[in-house]
């Protein structure tokens, strides 16, 4: 299956539902030109990766059914479909809506955190946010989420969905500092999003992906603290530095 040429130059850039024939529901939201959105369904003859969006065209086809494909905007600019994209991610997968569609995106809505749903309080988080004030005796590590959260462009160990996972590891730092730690903030674009206070430490040689290190990086365990003080604060009085990953500030040695 494929568009007319006429029908490309018309539809320019579009976003797309993929929907599952079985029980109506989008089980894919994406943005393309061209014939992207017939891409999948051809790929799955070629292509044996297993992940859910692969394996759910799958079912639908030894079915004998065909997935059904909606085009949600197009005449759309690149910028204005990665928008809409997002826009129409966010709000199926968030958590605190009630939903039954289960999409098989493997990242996020590109710009999620910086302009995907928020609640009030997180747009204030966000914008309105108080200079930290550590207590005297924690021996924090500041940890930069920066390319965490920037799932359009991540790779590898910045490949990493879930805040907490993205928090503990994987950070090259001593291992004498490791032993005093007792938070881990991580930080992007300069607010703490995710407090740890730490219960254990390890240093390991690979990640879960494979990626090997060149040095061992340290994993820490320990809770995610919602309602630390510490939480939703500005940290730019400690910068990270040019390209830089951590920032310890040590207030008990």
């Amino acid at each position: 299956m494929e568009f007319k040429q006429s029908v490309k130059e018309a539809l320019a850039y579009y976003v797309y539902a993929l929907i599952d024939p079985r029980d109506n529901r989008i089980f894919y939201i994406g943005k393309g030109k061209g014939n992207r959105v017939f891409q999948h369904a051809e790929a799955t003859i070629e292509d044996k990766t297993r992940d859910l969006k692969f394996d759910t065209i799958r079912s639908i086809k030894s079915e004998g059914k065909d997935v059904m494909h909606y085009i949600i905007r197009h005449n759309l600019e690149e910028r204005e479909a990665f928008i809409v994209e997002s826009t129409l991610i966010d709000i199926l997968t968030y958590s605190k809506f009630n939903h039954n569609n289960q999409l098989t995106n493997l990242i996020a809505g590109h710009h999620q955190w910086d302009e995907g749903i928020k609640s009030i309080d997180e747009i204030n988080a966000l914008y309105d946010c108080s200079k930290i004030k550590v207590k005297e005796g924690d021996n924090i590590l500041l940890v930069n989420l920066n390319q965490s959260y920037n799932q359009a462009k991540a790779k590898g160990v910045y490949k990493r969905f879930d805040i907490y996972e993205s928090t503990r590891k994987y950070w090259f730092i001593s291992r004498e500092k490791s032993k005093q730690i007792d938070y881990v903030l991580g930080v992007y674009k300069g607010i703490v999003r995710c407090v740890i206070k730490v219960k254990s430490y390890k240093f390991v040689d690979c990640a879960e992906d494979g990626t090997v290190f060149s040095k061992p990086r340290c994993c820490f365990k320990g809770e995610i603290s919602s309602d630390s003080p510490y939480m939703n604060t500005d940290v730019s009085d400690y910068p990270f530095g040019s390209g830089g990953a951590i920032r310890y500030i040590m207030t008990s040695l």
